[in-house]
Formats: C-alpha cells, structure tokens, sequence
C-alpha cells in the first residue's frame, strides 16, 4: 500500500512540474512585456540639520506619484530616489521637498 502511495505522490509531483514548467516561459515573457523603466536621480538637500530631518524629506519625496524609492544621506546631504518617468519628473520630486522645508536640486543639474 505504502508503494502504491509513494508512487502517486511521484507520478502526481511530476506531472506538476511538467506543467509548471511548460507555463513558465509564457509568465517570463509577460513579465518581460510589462516592465516599466525606472530612472534614478540624486538631489542635493539644504537644509538637514537633524535626525528627523531625513524622514520628513524621504516620506515628503515619497508622497509623490511614481517614486519607488528614496535613500537619504545625511552625512553627504543628499537623496537618491528610483521614479518611473512615465509618472513624475525630477521637478516634482523636488518640489515635494522643498514643500516640506528641505529645498532639494538635482545633484547633475
């Protein structure tokens, strides 16, 4: 009895990975279809004086539509945020800063 089951479960498991594995070239090619460019810009901060300072910029910069990420630097006083530019523009994200107190430039210009 043992052997009957333990030769289903194989039979089963395989047959699951034989379709698994043939569904999955189809997924990888959507996936590949459906990615969306990120840009990443780094924007020179006035203003940070203090450890609070990079948590309002970074959520101020993340309130904004189309940023996926933002990594402050304290020391060197600088954000280096990840944005779909189909969404947002570097102006914007600029703007949300300097709205919240911290005046922010991108860094190349």
């Amino acid at each position: 009895m043992r052997t009957i089951v333990a030769a289903l479960l194989l039979a089963f498991g395989a047959i699951g990975l034989l379709a698994a594995g043939t569904g999955l070239p189809a997924r990888a090619q959507s996936a590949d279809a459906t990615t969306v460019e990120s840009q990443s810009e780094t924007f020179a901060i006035e203003n940070m004086t203090c450890a609070l300072c990079p948590v309002t910029v970074r959520k101020a910069m993340e309130g904004v539509a189309g940023v996926k990420s933002v990594k402050i630097d304290f020391e060197n006083k600088t954000a280096t945020v990840l944005f779909d530019p189909a969404v947002t523009d570097r102006a914007a994200i600029a703007a949300a800063s300097t709205r919240a107190g911290y005046p922010a430039a991108a860094a190349g210009g």
